[in-house]
């Protein structure tokens, strides 16, 4: 299960840099060794997200 930031969503202004094309995705995984939770964050460009969230990526 990932989760998107809600800024994601929004655009703020004209998008003239590539740092607004960007998304912070945080993937939680559930350690098969201890049983805990894992939080993975990766900054991918948002055309990227769902194959992220896929695990594709």
């Amino acid at each position: 299960m990932g989760k998107v930031s809600k800024n994601a969503r929004v655009t703020k202004g004209k998008v003239s840099g590539g740092g607004k094309e960007m998304v912070k995705v945080i993937v939680t995984e559930k350690s098969p060794k201890t049983g805990a939770y894992i939080f993975k964050e990766r900054i991918v460009h948002k055309d990227k997200v769902q194959d992220v969230l896929k695990g594709n990526a």
